[in-house]
């Protein structure tokens, strides 16, 4: 007889977050996630070398090409990407056994990869049921711009870059979800963390045992 009493109450969520660079979107869920718990980061599979301080495991699983090249083979990935000729990947198996847990996983990824995980989602009911899709919106671009420039470390070159691709990002937010306008760090921190709690209290969440 199966012992269902520390089975947790209900399914874990997977949320993909996506934002132009100058969002302030990883500013948003530093300062909500503490105060939320039960969350956890993705870790993905990846084929660069560790950075000093890196572990594999935690940062990243770091795999060989090779590896990796079997893994997609495999259809083991959720979303993967080639970038500057490194390779990464979430592994379906890493949100999947966590959200089987009970434990919300968050995903930091641009839209390329959240249109793969929508497609995943139209192929799994699995998946469908467990993702939420977040867009962090500037106020404007102009103030995206702003934000760019007070930084002081970039050069004008890849602040015109990240500008052009702000923009393609922002073309592709009507596909998400939920849209959180950062105009205000507190108030877009305190609606991401309202956003999470009333997405954990809805009835599709729970787990019937």
């Amino acid at each position: 007889m199966n012992n269902t009493s520390d089975a947790p109450d209900r399914t874990g969520m997977i949320l993909i977050l996506s934002g132009p660079s100058g969002s302030g979107k990883s500013s948003i869920y530093k300062a909500a996630i503490g105060g939320l718990g039960g969350i956890e980061f993705s870790v993905s599979c990846t084929t660069r070398q560790p950075r000093p301080g890196e572990v594999d495991g935690r940062d990243y699983y770091f795999i060989s090409r090779e590896k990796f090249d079997s893994l997609v083979a495999e259809n083991a990935f959720a979303e993967h990407a080639e970038v500057h000729g490194n390779c990464y990947g979430t592994l379906k198996s890493e949100l999947l056994g966590r959200i089987q847990r009970g434990i919300d996983v968050l995903l930091d990824i641009d839209v390329q990869g959240a249109a793969q995980l929508r497609a995943l989602c139209s192929d799994s009911t699995e998946f469908c049921e467990a993702c939420e899709f977040i867009f962090i919106m500037p106020p404007s671009f102009e103030e995206l711009e702003r934000r760019l420039r007070a930084r002081g470390t970039e050069t004008e070159e890849s602040i015109l870059r990240r500008l052009a691709n702000a923009k393609g990002e922002m073309d592709h937010a009507h596909e998400y979800d939920h849209i959180i306008v950062n105009d205000d760090l507190a108030h877009a921190a305190k609606e991401f963390t309202d956003l999470i709690l009333g997405l954990r209290n809805h009835p599709k969440r729970r787990r019937i045992v």
